[in-house]
């Protein structure tokens, strides 16, 4: 009988291992979390994985249905298990501190909620660096009723950015030096280039203004070295889907990466965009596409041709790339493009009019200890007159309508060969999920930093010095994220939705994350409809590590008593 369990609990399915109800009446699941050996096909080492694997066996349930999942820690360690995306109740959420204590080693903890929404997300560790080191897995929920777009048949295709060093070691080497694994840097070729293109003078002044700021135009991926995986296989490994050529096949891309963002393409075929994070979206027909970190797309495609096309991953900082296959028959293969030129900052991406300012005073600054300081007598500029300005106004930042990367930035995405690169601004509901209204006040969350010492922050305050953020249920609240760093940060709300403002009104898309890119202004509003404690924060593992972390409070609704008193 336990074998029979164990076959039903582990069985395959066009997605890779599956995980099924033990029984269909019980709707009860058993997920162990296990030492694994991660294998890219360039290297392998020990990590950590779930039923023995990395990733985790695809987790599927059906919108309506109560789930009860048993979690099993065959760690040396404390784990948990957060679902991404999933609206629970707040003890369900798997956050250590926040919203229980975690699952210590040989302990089995039951989590019980009831499934509410219906689309792709996934499951992963939030203790420690476990989810960088192979604690992940997808969740795709079957919908009540019919979807507003047709396929026939499905795959999901769960990125990460597999390394050779842990997670643990990974930010040692990161607070060491914060360029520790910046292997892209610019050269003394590059230089004498730059000095024939735009001369000596203005060539030297960009080296000295970088210089001031302790940074480098490179730094646009904090980690690289890495083997992008897809559904566990790196590039050498080629995962591969069938379909018989005129069928039309989603693909549920999930970004579970550490720190990595991917821009995505199937050379030969378009891709229409029917879901992001879950929820439906008016059909965008597109060439490529960015994912950010923790974000989800559903694509479709329709392969007419009886020949094998690849699905080609570049990192956004073009130092890496996963590789699968979408094909008629097993081991056949397409050309695999070649990396694109690595992009390049520039003071475009600046937060603000830098000129005539101490750059040392501002960008290398530990702004960890500015609470309480009085801005200004800082050299250089006066910061009381920074609080609430709207960056997005400024000269070269993203303006209404633009795909939120800033003009002239070697970030802004550009599709290969001139195709449709998808903007944040293409996205809109393909229903409403909740009534358009004014917010009923508006909260400035400032992503804030210091490279040099790979410090990051909300507000200038770490995690550690910071109080909660405190809503109140039933409101409504707009988040104002002003990105003050030169990096692009996907800021995640546990347990309520982010409706982008994009200027769609009331068909602004419902996400779990949003993309910030550096010296933007995004807007987000938020239904506060769900009691209890969450984590807020940004999804670059590394980053929220080190300070990039609040807790979110909601007070009132049905709130428990237990809520109360640890208030």
């Amino acid at each position: 009988m336990q074998k029979l369990l164990q076959t039903i609990i582990l069985s395959g399915l066009v997605t890779g291992a599956v995980l099924a109800p033990v029984t269909a009446q019980a709707k009860i699941y058993n997920l162990t979390v296990d030492p694994v050996t991660i294998d890219t096909g360039d290297f392998k080492r020990s990590g950590i994985g779930y039923n023995g694997t990395s990733p985790g066996p695809v987790l599927r349930f059906k919108e309506g249905e109560d789930v009860t999942i048993n979690v099993t820690n065959n760690l040396g360690a404390s784990t948990s298990i957060h679902w991404h995306g999933l609206i629970l109740p707040y003890k369900m959420d798997g956050v250590p501190t926040i919203s229980y204590d975690g699952i210590e080693p040989g302990e089995t903890f039951t989590y019980n909620f009831p499934i509410v929404q219906a689309g792709t997300y996934w499951f992963h560790s939030h203790s420690g660096f476990q989810e960088p080191d192979g604690a992940y897995g997808a969740i795709v929920i079957e919908p009540k009723g019919r979807e507003p777009f047709r396929y026939d048949r499905e795959y999901v295709v769960q990125l990460t950015d597999a390394h050779p060093h842990p997670g643990a070691r990974i930010m040692r080497n990161l607070k060491m030096m914060a360029d520790y694994y910046n292997r892209k840097q610019q050269t003394v070729g590059e230089f004498f280039n730059d000095v024939e293109k735009n001369g000596l003078d203005a060539t030297v002044t960009d080296r000295m203004n970088w210089g001031e700021m302790r940074m480098m135009p490179t730094d646009v991926e904090d980690l690289q070295g890495f083997t992008p995986l897809i559904n566990g296989k790196g590039p050498s490994q080629n995962w591969t889907g069938l379909f018989k050529p005129g069928e039309r096949v989603r693909l549920r891309f999930i970004n579970s990466s550490a720190m990595t963002y991917f821009d995505i393409r199937i050379p030969g075929l378009k891709m229409t965009v029917v879901q992001s994070d879950g929820n439906n979206v008016r059909p965008v027909k597109v060439d490529e596409f960015r994912i950010a970190v923790a974000e989800t797309y559903d694509v479709i495609v329709r392969p007419k041709e009886d020949r094998a096309y690849t699905v080609f991953a570049e990192s956004m900082g073009r130092s890496a790339y996963a590789r699968g296959t979408l094909a008629p028959r097993e081991g056949m293969k397409a050309e695999v493009p070649e990396l694109r030129k690595r992009p390049l900052l520039s003071m475009v991406d600046m937060p603000m009019n830098h000129a005539g300012m101490d750059h040392s005073s501002m960008a290398g600054m530990d702004h960890s200890k500015m609470t309480g300081t009085d801005s200004s007598t800082m050299k250089g500029m006066d910061h009381s007159q920074m609080s609430g300005m709207d960056h997005s106004k400024m000269a070269g930042m993203a303006k209404k309508g633009d795909p939120f990367y800033p003009k002239g930035s070697g970030l802004m995405p550009v599709a290969a060969n001139g195709g449709k690169f998808l903007s944040y601004a293409d996205l809109k509901a393909q229903k409403p999920l909740y009534k358009h209204r004014p917010a009923t006040r508006e909260v400035e969350i400032r992503i804030t930093g210091n490279m040099e010492r790979y410090i990051w922050s909300l507000n200038d305050v770490k995690y550690g010095d910071a109080e909660p953020i405190r809503l109140k249920y039933g409101e409504r609240v707009r988040f104002k994220f002003v990105n003050e760093t030169m990096m692009t940060h996907p800021m995640h709300l546990h347990g309520m939705w982010s409706i982008l403002d994009n200027g769609s009104k009331k068909w602004n898309p419902v996400k779990h994350v949003v993309s910030v890119s550096p010296g933007t202004t995004v807007y987000m509003e938020t239904e506060v409809d769900a009691p209890g404690q969450w984590a807020f924060h940004c999804h670059l593992s590394y980053h929220a590590a080190a300070g990039m972390f609040r807790k979110v409070i909601v007070e009132g609704g049905e709130e428990s008593a237990e809520l109360k008193s640890a208030r």
